[in-house]
């Protein structure tokens, strides 16, 4: 099988995130930067800030790289800094988690989804609500990447999410991006928030520093994914 060349490589990766292929700040991150270190230009990096411009932590990473001479280590340095937070978000989240809790999340973090399985291989029985998340149906990845850890999920319906989240008994949510006042996620979170709120459901934001950033923009999607 003939292997791609450098710019297909590139230009496939920057179309899987815009396409959202590739879900998750994190998983987008990843992937911002691969395509970046096969191209490692000034005007590649422009491309790939323009595939999602309201997903900081692949903001950071390329500007952090544009700016550095060892491109490559910088690279790996980011990485493993990105995963040793991970690492900690995961053992101080699971704490939150106790036997026979019910817990909601909304469409797909990555940070809470490592918080309930690190839950998880500490043998807590719980279980996780989660709604479908249209158009894109992430809450659905969501549950697979559960079922897949052996966590009972139990998935619903957009409409249904309320009546969900009053079923349980923590709120873990993700972030893609963060100011000094406020956090900006999917579609639909401050909703569930305030709802939470109203039923004394506990609710925490699960995210890395490395989302932090001046302003925060809202992504406007094409309407043929709906």
């Amino acid at each position: 099988m003939k292997k791609m060349s450098p710019i297909k490589r590139f230009n496939k990766i920057l179309e899987d995130i815009k396409s959202v292929k590739i879900q998750g700040a994190e998983n987008v991150a990843k992937a911002g930067i691969k395509a970046f270190l096969l191209i490692p230009t000034k005007r590649s990096a422009k491309k790939i800030l323009k595939t999602r411009p309201t997903e900081p932590l692949m903001q950071n990473a390329i500007k952090l790289l544009l700016k550095s001479k060892f491109k490559n280590r910088t690279a790996k340095k980011f990485l493993s800094d990105l995963k040793k937070s991970h690492n900690k978000i995961a053992k101080k989240g699971s704490r939150l988690i106790k036997n026979n809790m019910n817990v909601y999340t909304h469409c797909h973090s990555s940070t809470a989804i490592d918080i309930l399985k690190q839950a998880k291989k500490q043998n807590k029985n719980f279980i996780v609500y989660t709604s479908e998340v249209e158009p894109l149906l992430q809450g659905r990845t969501t549950a697979k990447e559960l079922a897949k850890a052996k966590i009972k999920v139990i998935i619903s319906p957009d409409l249904a999410a309320e009546h969900s989240l009053e079923k349980c008994d923590l709120f873990l949510f993700g972030a893609d991006a963060i100011t000094k006042k406020e956090v900006a996620n999917k579609i639909g979170t401050s909703t569930l928030v305030r709802h939470a709120k109203l039923h004394n459901i506990p609710r925490y934001t699960c995210a890395v520093s490395q989302k932090f950033t001046r302003k925060i923009k809202i992504e406007k999607r094409s309407s043929q994914e709906v």
